[in-house]
């Protein structure tokens, strides 16, 4: 193994944490009833869901008298001031660094809030490539954005892992173009997907070959 790719939200970054922790402001700041939290992760369904659809949802099934693009600009402002880094995901990016292992991050999302989350996580000096969809014009699963990713690195598919907690873009997707994918449950389900391997913790990414 001479390199592995990263995800990063659901991987590196423990979104679940850094979005629960923003809701409790969030409700509070609000006055937001009974339920609203866990409603909100439904509709939010790990990321996956624009925001701008979520809120609306939201003031309309809990009748609620703010507007959606307060809380909106609520989300925008404050969900991932403050990200909080998956168990052990320095401690891997070093061993991984340590040993030689070149290390990638490939995301969706946008340009501005991914690199705020990957500044707040403090590890951006542990990542030797970042592509990101808003940034290259690509996203996950499109081949293309994988193979971006190798070249940028200058590695060869054979000589790396992609590692994520997406079935279809963390498995399935990098596997379209020959890489090994390592899947760590966080996120959805797998469905008809399999995994090369599927991790219990980021630690389990060390003993990959």
């Amino acid at each position: 193994m001479k390199a592995v790719l990263f995800d990063l939200d659901g991987t590196l970054h423990d979104r679940a944490a850094t979005i629960g922790a923003w809701l409790e402001g969030h409700t509070q700041r609000f006055d937001l009833p009974a339920g609203y939290g866990a409603r909100f992760l439904e509709l939010d369904d790990f990321g996956y869901r624009p925001k701008a659809e979520v809120m609306p949802l939201l003031v309309q099934e809990f009748g609620l008298t703010h507007g959606s693009e307060a809380l909106l600009t609520d989300f925008s402002d404050h969900a991932f001031s403050a990200p909080v880094a998956m168990p052990h995901t320095h401690h891997v990016l070093m061993a991984l660094r340590g040993a030689g292992v070149l290390v990638g991050l490939v995301t969706n999302g946008w340009s501005e809030k991914q690199r705020q989350t990957i500044a707040g996580l403090e590890m951006a000096d542990l990542i030797d490539d970042i592509v990101i969809s808003r940034e290259v014009g690509l996203s996950k699963p499109d081949p293309r954005i994988y193979t971006l990713a190798l070249e940028r690195l200058g590695v060869a598919v054979a000589d790396t892992w992609f590692v994520g907690d997406s079935p279809r873009n963390d498995v399935w997707g990098p596997q379209q173009v020959g890489l090994r994918a390592a899947y760590l449950p966080t996120g959805h389900a797998l469905a008809h997907e399999v995994p090369d391997a599927t991790l219990r913790d980021l630690r389990d990414v060390l003993t990959l070959s």
